[in-house]
C-alpha cells in the first residue's frame, strides 16, 4: 500500500511540474498567406506568439528597418515591409499575440526564409523554417498587365542607376578593352612619327663605323694574297662613305682630284690633305695604270687612312661637370693673367 501510495505521489509531481512548465513556455509560429508568390505581388506572413499573459518580448528583426520601412531577406530579393499589424487576445493565464508582416518579392526562384527569434526575458525562442516560391510574371507584347504600379524613379538615384547591368557586372572587361584601344592608339602615333616603336640602339659614328672597317680590311691580308686592287678599291670606298658621313663631301660620286678640292676648302681638315692625296694617287696607279705596289705602299696607304680618321674624329663633349669645371679653370687663369697685367 505504501509502495501504491509513493508512484502515485510521483506521478502527480510529474505531471504538476510539467504543467507548470507548459505554461511558462513560450512558442512561436509563422505561417504564410501562400507558398507560391507572383513577383512584384503583395502576401503577409502571420507570427503567433503564444506565452505567459503580462510577459513582454521582442522580435529583433524588426529593428532592422532601413530609411524605407523596408526589411531586406535573402540577398534583397525577398522584404518585409512595414508598418507590421499586431493583435493580442487573452486566454486565461496565457496570451496570444498574432503579428502580420507584409511582404513582396522582386527575383523569381526558390527561398528559405530566415527564422524568427522572437527574445522574452532570458529565454529565446525561434520560429518554423517557411519556404517560398516567387513565379515570374509571364506577359508578351499583348498581354494587358494591371494592378500594378506605374514605373518611378529609383530613391537616391545615381548616374550608375541609368547604366545597363552588363557595363556594372563587367566593368573590368571594358576597362581592359579602353586600356588596350589607347595603348594601340599611342602605338601607332608613335609608328607613324618614328617609324618604329622599340627605341633603336644608336647608330655607331662615322668614326666607329670607320675604324671597325679598316681593322676589318686588315684582317682580310688582301694585298699580301696579290690582291691589291680589290685591296684598294676598299680602302677607298671605306675612306670616301667616312668624308661623306664626317664632312659631308659626296666623295663616292667625286673623282681623286675633286675630292682633293673638296678638302682645300675645308680648313679643319687641309692640312690632312696629304693623307688622302697618297691613298688616292696610289689607288688610282693600282687601278687604272695597272701598277703593282711595294708592300711599304701598301702598309703606307693603310696607315695613312688610319692618320685621317683619326686625326679627323670629333672632339669628345664634355659633361656638364667638366663644363663647369673647365670653366673655372678658364676664369682663374684670367684672373691669374689679370693680376699679372697689373703688376
Amino acid at each position: 500500500m505504501t509502495d501504491l501510495m509513493l508512484k502515485k505521489l510521483f506521478i502527480f509531481i510529474f505531471l504538476t511540474v510539467q504543467a507548470a512548465l507548459a505554461a511558462a513556455a513560450v512558442t512561436v509560429t509563422a505561417k504564410l498567406d501562400s507558398v507560391v508568390l507572383q513577383m512584384g505581388r503583395m502576401s503577409e506572413i502571420k507570427l503567433t506568439v503564444d506565452q505567459p499573459a503580462g510577459q513582454k518580448g521582442e522580435f529583433p528583426i524588426f529593428s532592422h528597418l532601413d530609411a524605407s520601412g523596408v526589411i531586406p531577406v535573402c540577398n534583397d530579393s525577398v522584404e518585409f515591409r512595414m508598418p507590421v499589424s499586431r493583435d493580442t487576445v487573452k486566454i486565461g493565464s496565457r496570451q496570444k499575440i498574432t503579428l502580420t508582416v507584409p511582404m513582396q518579392a522582386f527575383d523569381s526562384g526558390a527561398y528559405r526564409l530566415p527564422e524568427f527569434i522572437y527574445i522574452a526575458g532570458r529565454d529565446t525562442v525561434k520560429s518554423n523554417v517557411l519556404a517560398l516560391k516567387v513565379v515570374p510574371v509571364l506577359v508578351s507584347k499583348d498581354t494587358p498587365i494591371d494592378d500594378y504600379a506605374n514605373v518611378s524613379e529609383p530613391e537616391n538615384k545615381s548616374f550608375f542607376d541609368f547604366l545597363p547591368d552588363w557595363i556594372i557586372d563587367f566593368w573590368w572587361i571594358i576597362l581592359i578593352i579602353l586600356l588596350a584601344a589607347g595603348l594601340g592608339v599611342y602605338a601607332m602615333m608613335k609608328y607613324r612619327k618614328q617609324g618604329h616603336l622599340l627605341p633603336r640602339k644608336p647608330e655607331p659614328t662615322p668614326y666607329e663605323t670607320a675604324v671597325s672597317a679598316l681593322r676589318a680590311l686588315k684582317e682580310k691580308r688582301l694585298w699580301e694574297q696579290g690582291m691589291e686592287k680589290e685591296y684598294f678599291t676598299e680602302l677607298t670606298d671605306i675612306l670616301r662613305v667616312y668624308l661623306y658621313r664626317r664632312f659631308g663631301i659626296n666623295a663616292m660620286e667625286m673623282t681623286s682630284r675633286q675630292i682633293l678640292a673638296s678638302l682645300q676648302k675645308d680648313p679643319e681638315i687641309k692640312d690632312k690633305r696629304q693623307y688622302v692625296r697618297q691613298i688616292l694617287n696610289m689607288a688610282d696607279f693600282v687601278k687604272f695604270a695597272k701598277v703593282r705596289p711595294l708592300p711599304d705602299d701598301n702598309v703606307a696607304s693603310f696607315d695613312n687612312a688610319m692618320r685621317f680618321v683619326e686625326e679627323t674624329k670629333p672632339a669628345p663633349v664634355p659633361e656638364e661637370g667638366e663644363k663647369s669645371e673647365n670653366q673655372q679653370k678658364a676664369s682663374n687663369a684670367d684672373t691669374k693673367g689679370k693680376k699679372g697685367g697689373g703688376k
